[in-house]
């Protein structure tokens, strides 16, 4: 669908004096969505360098039978983003657990035997972070530790330098997120965390890349389009892909302020109940799949819902886009090559086609992306009591 530019454009908002971009509440976040293609290539680079590679290589030495990525909210889905990428070019069984659960119910989640527990975190500093580390480091001997951090000042970054049992992995500053949202940061904590795959180094620059492509040709029409009127917002995704869909209903539930009401489903998944959710006038986001054979299931997941007459708005997120994806009226987002990228990157590209969506209509809301919700959300969770021993219910 054709779409032309609606206010507030791309151009409009980065020719904004600094100090209007301030005042308007989205100095930081603006900053960290469009610095993503160049902090994805310096990740890249320094995962490749000789000490993280060093740290991933023995975070991986023991070959533990189990791997347990965790973190709180945005950290988790990207443990929920890398797990079935993990278990699939490892062969190792793989499961992401949010960070409370395993402080609240850890002898039923966790497996038992010889794991690797990979910490993923922002800032390092939310009470879960380090609870959970502290509990298994106490009393899960068989766990070793990875952290994948973007704070260098952090708790899980400064407090266990003595921990033989505990490499960290420190990101650059500019992943450290300002703004109350995670958006560079929860990418390129996902690209860090693909680096245990072993696989040959990538360079990153086909997709940032793509990336900037995506900022060139598509911001204005997401904007037109996040312009528009709607109080509900689903999100579709397979396979490791359900880990962004959930990633970017909550960008957009956090920059909406609770205004767009948020489901993050599977493709096959969405038929069992939640296609209830979808209302005419509410928005949906698919990204597929570059496997063939999983993408026909989305197509005709999507050609349903067209033929129902149901999510007529709709962004639909990859490469080689049909009307069948598309419906009387959606809006393609089409990525040439991006098919060809390893599997990790092209979650982050679909990562970035959600945090543009959820930027624009907040900015439509009258909100502050840099801290919406204010007074209800902070950028690192307060702290809480940590309560110790097993817990059994």
């Amino acid at each position: 669908m054709p779409v032309k530019p609606s206010s507030p454009s791309l151009a409009s908002l980065l020719a904004a004096p600094r100090h209007e971009q301030q005042a308007r509440g989205y100095l930081h976040t603006l900053a960290e969505i469009l610095q993503q293609p160049a902090t994805w290539v310096e990740t890249c680079q320094a995962m490749a360098a000789a000490d993280a590679a060093a740290k991933l290589e023995h975070a991986l030495s023991a070959w533990p039978e189990h791997i347990v990525l965790t973190g709180s909210g945005s950290s988790v889905y990207v443990g929920e983003c890398l797990a079935p990428l993990l278990q699939a070019n490892l062969g190792i069984p793989a499961q992401a657990i949010p960070a409370g659960t395993l402080l609240t119910h850890r002898p039923q989640v966790l497996p038992a035997g010889r794991g690797l527990l990979v910490s993923i975190a922002r800032s390092g500093d939310s009470p879960e972070s380090t609870g959970v580390v502290d509990q298994l480091l106490a009393q899960a001997p068989g766990y070793a530790h990875l952290v994948l951090t973007c704070n260098a000042d952090g708790a899980l970054a400064t407090r266990y330098i003595s921990q033989s049992r505990l490499d960290a992995i420190v990101l650059d500053e500019r992943t450290n997120d300002r703004s109350l949202v995670m958006t560079s940061s929860f990418t390129n904590l996902l690209l860090a965390g693909s680096s245990l795959m072993r696989t040959s180094p990538d360079d990153g620059q086909a997709m940032a890349g793509l990336a900037r492509k995506v900022l060139d040709d598509h911001a204005d029409g997401l904007a037109t389009l996040a312009n528009g009127d709607f109080s509900t917002a689903v999100y579709l995704g397979g396979g490791a892909a359900l880990g962004v869909a959930r990633e970017t209903a909550l960008k957009m539930l956090e920059m909406s302020g609770g205004d767009v009401v948020t489901l993050a489903e599977s493709f096959l998944g969405l038929r069992h109940g939640p296609m209830a959710w979808l209302s005419r006038d509410g928005l949906l986001v698919a990204y597929l799949s570059a496997d063939p054979a999983v993408r026909a299931y989305e197509t005709d997941l999507l050609r349903e819902l067209s033929a129902k007459g149901l999510a007529r708005r709709r962004v639909v997120v990859g490469e080689g886009i049909t009307a069948d994806h598309l419906g009387a009226a959606g809006l393609a987002v089409e990525m040439p090559g991006m098919n060809a990228l390893p599997a990790a990157h092209q979650l982050l590209l679909h990562a970035l086609v959600g945090q543009l969506l959820a930027f624009f209509h907040c900015l439509k809301l009258g909100h502050e992306p840099d801290a919406p919700s204010q007074g209800v959300l902070t950028r690192v969770v307060g702290q809480f009591a940590i309560h110790g021993g097993d817990h059994n219910g």
